[in-house]
């Protein structure tokens, strides 16, 4: 995926013991003072080798994640990038625009007063760090683009 393509501009290459993954877990909440030692326990951990990509070294990555308590996936990095573009990243990026549209009308303050469960979901998911999901949306921005898209053609049929 793209992640890997700034690692291969970094050091020309992906060294062959660099395994990338990904945590499907965390919280809105950041820092220290936010961490949580069951914080993957029952959650997935998608890891993305490269054919270049030492077993050896995916082998003891799978083991430590399993020992932190999440279940592994292997996928393609390619395939990782559109699924999480689909799964969270639009998810996050349309929390964003919500947020920040409601909370640019006059009456925002009473808008959150009276916000349900629904609401409260997006406002939680848009509390998240805007400098790492900032980075995120540009390192898959292709995925994110054509996911947004789709969901911008089915608004306007």
């Amino acid at each position: 995926g793209y992640v890997l393509e700034a690692v291969e501009d970094v050091f020309g290459q992906v060294p062959e013991n660099f395994v990338a993954g990904h945590p499907i877990a965390g919280s809105e909440r950041h820092g220290v003072a936010a961490s949580d030692e069951k914080l993957f326990n029952n959650h997935k951990v998608i890891i993305t080798p490269l054919k270049s990509t030492n077993p050896e070294a995916v082998s003891a990555i799978e083991t430590m994640w399993q020992f932190a308590g999440a279940s592994v996936v292997m996928m393609d990095p390619a395939h990782h990038d559109q699924v999480l573009a689909q799964t969270s990243h639009l998810p996050h990026l349309l929390a964003y625009a919500l947020i920040d549209t409601l909370s640019a009308q006059g009456d925002s303050l009473e808008i959150f007063e009276y916000a349900a469960g629904g609401l409260r979901d997006f406002s939680r998911i848009a509390a998240s760090d805007p400098t790492m999901w900032r980075d995120i949306f540009r390192s898959n921005s292709d995925a994110v683009l054509s996911i947004l898209n789709q969901y911008q053609h089915e608004l306007s049929t």
